[in-house]
């Protein structure tokens, strides 16, 4: 009678046993699977010419009072226009922006302003937009010669861009993650194993440098210093191994 009362728990004893035992071998099984993945970047390069340049100005003129400084950058205005034209800029390609007047106010010999004006400074940007960019190039390196001609002006670096950049993004990301998928099949061939279905990917940020330039920045780079550009994107993917 007491082995009787015993045996039934030592038997659903050891069907639990079993049944745990199955379990954690499904547990592992699926476990050891779901770990057989492969992590791979890939990536793309790509040439590009810039397409527009743009080139600011700032003419300056200082005097005692503002309407003598605005006079004077009025008198000096005609001349870089003039000047643009003759380069082949077209009216539609100059900007003229808001003229601004600032107050200049005396400093003490202890570096303190004062409230007391002592002259204002009259400045207007001109901006010039082209898709001539090597124009743009040569005139942001001759423009400063105005000078000789009593214009007070101020060349700041010339801008280059890429238009159509958007499209070229979408373009290059796919050129990335084919050269990751190559990648990962070249890996599991290497290993033996056929390559499963992608688990996950990550599209870096683009880096846009000048030509043969190895600078990288986490938050990406848009070089707008050089007419000759390269653009880089990356692709981080992992895939299932079978």
């Amino acid at each position: 009678m007491n082995r009787n009362h015993l045996l039934l728990p030592s038997l659903v004893l050891g069907i639990s046993l079993i049944v745990c035992a199955v379990l954690l071998s499904q547990v592992f099984r699926f476990r050891d699977q779901a770990n057989q993945t492969i992590n791979v970047t890939g990536s793309a390069k790509r040439e590009i010419t810039s397409d527009l340049g743009i080139l600011r100005s700032s003419i300056q003129a200082e005097a005692p009072t503002a309407e003598a400084a605005y006079r004077r950058l009025l008198e000096q205005r005609p001349g870089v226009l003039n000047y643009l034209k003759e380069k082949g800029f077209n009216d539609a390609d100059v900007e003229l922006q808001t003229i601004n007047l600032n107050p200049i106010y005396e400093v003490t010999s202890q570096g303190y302003s004062t409230n007391r004006i002592i002259q204002y400074n009259a400045n207007q940007m001109v901006q010039v937009t082209s898709k001539d960019v090597q124009q743009i190039k040569a005139v942001s390196l001759d423009m400063t010669s105005l000078v000789r001609q009593g214009i007070n002006i101020m060349v700041m670096p010339p801008e280059y861009y890429y238009t159509k950049l958007a499209d070229l993004k979408i373009e290059i990301q796919a050129d990335a993650a084919k050269d990751a998928l190559n990648r990962a099949r070249k890996i599991a061939e290497a290993t033996g194993s056929d390559l499963g279905s992608i688990t996950n990917a990550r599209m870096g940020v683009i880096q846009i440098t000048p030509v043969n330039s190895n600078m990288i920045a986490d938050y990406g780079i848009n070089d707008a210093t050089s007419i000759e550009k390269e653009i880089t994107a990356v692709v981080s993917a992992s895939f299932r191994l079978d």
